[in-house]
């Protein structure tokens, strides 16, 4: 017979319920998660031999674990600090292996396209910079200074010869000038852009709200029901969105918004309405600026730069749609879809303001100065970032 602990567990309602909760969490550390529910088995009555059979671990574990619950409650659950201090190592060694962090491996002979802690560990050893060193720690010296070597982002070298040009225009437009002159009143700002490819996509089972301790779950497998294009226009200046659902992008859909705009005021009786858009088939070239003219004369289209989306401001408006109306997506049908679409399109009409664009003139000239130290030299080669 297995010999009785001493240490008898009482749990008050509060003590109970965040036991409970931690027992029964997916994003505890697995080791607390064990330890509540030792706790709770010996304030059940059970035995040490008892709980360590249930619960997967040896007596012992089971008797640390009641003993400190009952001499310090849930804060002695925590793991203490441990005796010794950590490993010191020379600051100009530190400083080298941030350094290597910082670098392209190939520039090291090393036949990777990222670092990782551990790799930068090892070529550390390699080179001879530090006799023996952890991943972990080259880890905490990166979380110093935020280097994350491991991340990279994606972006594509501005190639449009008139870009500050074209860029500067939209600019001026978002501050509500025109070849210098300030916009009148009678003056509007549309930014306008397709969001193609939204797929209908039925989950094949239906999905969990979040609940406690426990994050919303989706469906991974599903069946496909089609896709369609957003056409969208947005008034910079009023925070008003317009839009139509139709098959896929192109000129007659594009045209469609156009209509859909101009004939509603005060955009009908508008001295002057400035349509920035990008270089997209539905609206490029100079065929699309004579064709938008020529059915609505108070209609001025103004191209962004070749691969400057980023500039128009209805891009934000889709990842708005992105995030917060298509997914995680779970549609029956085209038909659903679209009326979601067009659902928040009124809702967001209801409570929206203008954007806070804080991106000027000024600001890309900077960027551009920055951009051109990258330029490659006459000899290949790439300068240092500015």
């Amino acid at each position: 017979m297995s010999r009785r602990s001493p240490f008898v567990i009482v749990l008050s309602e509060a003590d109970r319920a965040e036991l409970v909760r931690r027992a029964g969490s997916y994003t505890e550390p697995y080791a607390m998660v064990i330890r509540a529910k030792i706790v709770l088995l010996a304030a059940d009555g059970l035995e040490n031999v008892e709980i360590a059979a249930r619960v997967g671990v040896c007596v012992d574990v089971a008797s640390k674990w009641r003993k400190r619950f009952c001499q310090d409650g849930i804060a002695g659950l925590a793991d203490r600090k441990r005796a010794g201090r950590p490993r010191v190592f020379p600051a100009p060694v530190v400083a080298q292996v941030k350094a290597m962090a910082c670098e392209p491996p190939t520039g090291r002979g090393a036949p990777l396209s990222r670092w990782s802690s551990a790799e930068l560990a090892a070529q550390a050893v390699a080179e001879g910079v530090v006799a023996s060193v952890s991943a972990s720690s080259v880890r905490r010296w990166l979380s110093e200074d935020s280097i994350k070597p491991w991340r990279h982002r994606s972006w594509i070298f501005p190639r449009d010869p008139d870009f500050a040009v074209k860029a500067g225009r939209v600019l001026d437009l978002y501050q509500r000038i025109w070849d210098g002159v300030e916009l009148g009143p009678d003056d509007y700002v549309i930014s306008a852009d397709e969001k193609s490819q939204l797929q209908a996509l039925a989950r094949r089972h239906p999905g969990l709200p979040t609940g406690p301790g426990r994050v919303a779950r989706v469906e991974f497998e599903y069946t496909r029901g089609g896709t369609l294009a957003y056409v969208g226009a947005y008034d910079v200046h009023r925070a008003r969105l317009f839009g139509h659902v139709a098959p896929s992008t192109g000129i007659a859909p594009f045209a469609d918004l156009v209509t859909l705009v101009m004939t509603t005021e005060p955009y009908a009786s508008a001295r002057r309405v400035f349509w920035v858009v990008d270089n997209g088939s539905s609206h490029n070239g100079r065929a699309s600026v004579q064709r938008m003219h020529a059915a609505w004369p108070t209609a001025t289209l103004v191209h962004l730069p070749i691969h400057a989306s980023w500039l128009n401001q209805i891009e934000i408006v889709f990842s708005v749609i992105q995030r917060k109306v298509v997914k995680p997506a779970d549609f029956a049908d085209l038909d659903a879809l679209a009326q979601r679409l067009l659902a928040f399109q009124a809702r967001y009409n209801a409570t929206a303001t203008p954007f806070d664009w804080t991106f000027t003139r000024a600001d890309l000239a900077d960027l551009l100065a920055r951009i051109d130290a990258h330029q490659p030299t006459s000899a290949g080669t790439t300068p240092a970032a500015a």
